[in-house]
């Protein structure tokens, strides 16, 4: 969270699969209910609705104005970084970000969305807040989380940005961002997640629960017997020769460029990849790109 006169200007990375800023990071889950439900420690009061922050699985939208969750989940991101500051009031600038080729054609509905309230009050875990939201500007994700050390950059480097539910990739020219070499596919690690659930089935006939499954993509292995732990290496292994499959078609040359990886998806390249490591970059903040925006 930034300072600029009288305004915060909170940078908010709007993940298909976490919500990050500076110095969070919490699940893009959200359940509402029209009463207050029995387990209230992680509970938003908004509007006269009690939401669950975490819960479920958020579906994946193409447009995250479609409904009112993502609206609900900037205000917990808000009100974590206003606790870190001790606040509980604030004029604030939202700075978001919007996959890369999705920018411009969905910059105006998301900001109008983002804006939809001058003055908002809302409960976040037992603490009011009121704010007033002055302005949003919207940026592209990824490229924010590698603009601190951009000007850096030499030669051809391809960004790959990749979340839970796309694959954002931007090419930079002497660290120059190429605007007509960006593309964005529905690419990301839960498409890889579902992949490993269903072979597992069809391998084992058993259901594997998702929990593990981050465990495995995030650290590479987990207190599981071998031979399962073997069937989703394979499947994991495989996702990510898709994914170098895939960069190589929008032009990936790993022996020329040098390629930088940001998003939580970096690990699946990390534990399952057969990688250059002198030619990767790996952005290990998951909050990278908030703090950029």
């Amino acid at each position: 969270m930034k300072t600029f006169n009288d305004f915060k200007i909170i940078g908010i990375d709007h993940g298909y699969g976490n919500m990050k800023t500076a110095n969070c990071c919490f699940k893009t889950g959200i359940a509402g209910f029209d009463e207050e439900p029995l387990f209230t420690r992680n509970m938003l009061i908004y509007d006269g609705r009690y939401y669950l922050i975490g819960e479920e699985h958020k579906d994946f939208l193409a447009e995250k104005d479609a409904d009112n969750d993502y609206y609900c989940l900037t205000l917990v991101a808000i009100a974590k970084e206003l606790r870190t500051a001790g606040l509980s009031e604030a004029n604030i600038i939202i700075a978001a970000g919007l996959p890369l080729t999705w920018t411009s054609g969905q910059k105006k509905a998301f900001r109008e969305y983002l804006l939809q309230k001058d003055e908002v009050e809302f409960i976040y875990q037992n603490i009011r807040y009121h704010i007033h939201i002055a302005d949003v500007k919207v940026y592209p994700q990824g490229y924010s989380a590698v603009a601190p050390f951009a000007s850096s950059l030499k030669g051809l480097c391809l960004l790959a940005d990749i979340g839970n539910g796309t694959m954002n990739t931007l090419y930079l020219a002497n660290s120059r961002p190429q605007s007509g070499k960006m593309f964005t596919e529905k690419f990301g690690t839960h498409q890889c997640t579902l992949a490993i659930r269903e072979g597992f089935m069809r391998k084992t006939r058993r259901e594997l629960n998702e929990i593990i499954i981050d465990e495995i993509l995030c650290n590479g292995t987990a207190d599981i017997p071998k031979d399962d732990l073997h069937i989703i290496t394979a499947i994991a292994e495989n996702y990510v020769k898709e994914i170098f499959a895939r960069l190589r078609e929008h032009g990936y040359d790993e022996n020329t460029m040098h390629l930088i990886v940001t998003g939580g998806g970096g690990c699946l390249l990390k534990h399952f990849g057969n990688i250059n490591q002198s030619k990767v970059t790996f952005v290990e903040d998951i909050c990278a790109a908030a703090k950029g925006l």
